[in-house]
């Protein structure tokens, strides 16, 4: 069995090259630490070390040895964070604001997955869009707000607030289903003429017509003003209108009556951040969610 401080030393000296420099990070004297690796040494049954002029390195024994060491005390590492975790588990209620998209495919998994894991963890949803979920937050009023912003119309930092990535996703175009092409990117000139529909109670949706259509030289002729992406998508299928929609969004039923394509160019893209006030950003209930949250992102992109 090797001691845990002699292989922790083994792996600073192939972290730090030097038996000086590893007796300063350790506040120990060089001699010390050539002494307890020559132990390590005679436990393993190898040598670790060679000569070479003044200096010694690692032999290959050397190197495989403090890899291995690595490998361990990441582990410890993480053990023992694990059990002050587990001895301070997250209890208390959380109030989250969120956006309905994304609550429906990752917030409400997370959630549930948070609560079986921390039986004490409440969480307190509100569907809020983005400007009002972030209100809410800096306001006191809940403690993490969920929300986007389009890469054309980028979210200035809010001062008092910690922001956190949790997704990037494209925003695509939605057409009615006889739109004549069969795949490939969209040029927006061809649009210029189209009716369009974007969404009624934040002006980000607004904007992001605005500005992709001034970028291909034309205003766009928004005919109107719908929220929910499902009546969105029905709309375009019959004829109403065409518009911008999130990947995310497109997992409606309702898409499989649209042709749906990427923008020619610079297509635009929707980023979604978990923001929570400065002082609760290492909060045990808010780190809880964060990290479920990231899980079933992940999980879902894999």
């Amino acid at each position: 069995m090797f001691d845990l401080t002699r292989l922790r030393l083994l792996r600073e000296l192939a972290h730090r090259g030097t038996m000086t420099a590893v007796a300063e990070a350790m506040g120990m004297t060089s001699s010390a630490v050539s002494q307890q690796l020559a132990t390590l040494a005679r436990e393993a049954g190898v040598e670790l070390l060679e000569q070479v002029g003044r200096r010694v390195r690692l032999t290959a024994q050397g190197e495989r040895l403090a890899a291995h060491a690595d490998t361990v005390l990441r582990q410890l590492d993480a053990a023992a964070l694990e059990l002050r975790e587990f001895a301070q588990q997250p209890a208390g209620e959380l109030q989250v604001a969120g956006f309905s998209t994304f609550a429906k495919h990752y917030l409400l998994p997370a959630v549930a997955r948070a609560q079986r894991r921390f039986p004490r963890l409440r969480v307190r949803l509100s569907e809020l869009e983005s400007d009002d979920a972030l209100a809410a937050v800096r306001e006191g009023r809940c403690d993490l707000a969920l929300s986007f912003a389009y890469n054309l119309v980028p979210r200035a930092p809010v001062a008092g607030l910690s922001a956190q990535a949790l997704l990037e996703e494209p925003v695509l175009l939605a057409l009615p289903a006889t739109w004549r092409d069969r795949g490939g990117a969209v040029d927006l000139r061809r649009l210029a003429r189209q009716d369009w529909i974007v969404g009624a109670r934040q002006s980000d949706d607004g904007l992001l017509a605005e500005r992709a259509c001034a970028a291909a030289g034309f205003a766009p002729r928004i005919a109107h003003t719908i929220d929910d992406y499902d009546l969105m998508l029905r709309m375009v299928a019959a004829g109403f209108g065409i518009g911008f929609v999130p990947q995310l969004a497109l997992r409606a039923p309702s898409a499989a009556a649209v042709a749906v394509r990427a923008v020619r160019g610079a297509p635009p893209t929707r980023r979604i951040h978990a923001w929570t006030r400065d002082a609760l950003a290492e909060s045990p209930l808010v780190r809880a969610l964060l990290a479920e949250l990231r899980e079933v992102v992940a999980a879902d992109a894999r």
